[in-house]
């Protein structure tokens, strides 16, 4: 693995059913457990490079290349439902989250499955046609493919919110 999950877990571990999430550039990778050591890890073949470079030939994304990755995104996070079903809060070190915390306007350290959806909805528009300075999101393919594995990650294995912690 490019991140050591099984670290970053232990740094999170609360004694609570949790799992840790980090969207890397090649790979996604996830921890779950509830003791002081990761249960179960997990990498996923989705990263916000990997998948822009797979995905979007076009920048920013056309609608066609959004709904194609869409499905690819699907079909790799669903490799994960088993294993985060009892493990309910989503934890990440990741910055990007308070990044696009701010861009939702709700600032602080949890991004909502709303927020992310809200975000989501802007890069649909851009995808359609409306200008990048409008929109008020990054107009990068790395930036267009992380919002992308994360929305599918929360909505597909019923994540409400996301935590971020430095």
């Amino acid at each position: 693995m490019e991140f050591d999950i099984q670290q970053r877990y232990r740094e999170l571990a609360n004694g609570t059913p949790i799992t840790v999430l980090h969207i890397g550039p090649e790979h996604t990778a996830l921890a779950v457990g509830l003791g002081p050591q990761a249960e179960a890890t997990l990498e996923l073949a989705l990263g916000s490079h990997k998948t822009a470079a797979a995905w979007f030939h076009h920048n920013p994304p056309t609608p066609g290349e959004l709904e194609n990755a869409i499905q690819w995104v699907e079909d790799e996070v669903n490799r994960a439902r088993t294993l985060v079903v009892d493990h309910p809060a989503l934890w990440t070190t990741d910055a990007w989250v308070q990044d696009m915390a701010g861009l939702a306007g709700v600032g602080g350290t949890t991004l909502s499955i709303d927020a992310v959806e809200r975000l989501f909805d802007l890069l649909a528009a851009l995808s359609q046609g409306r200008p990048a300075a409008s929109a008020g999101i990054p107009n990068t393919p790395a930036f267009a493919a992380t919002l992308l594995v994360l929305r599918e990650f929360m909505h597909h294995l019923g994540f409400a919110e996301i935590r971020w912690v430095a």
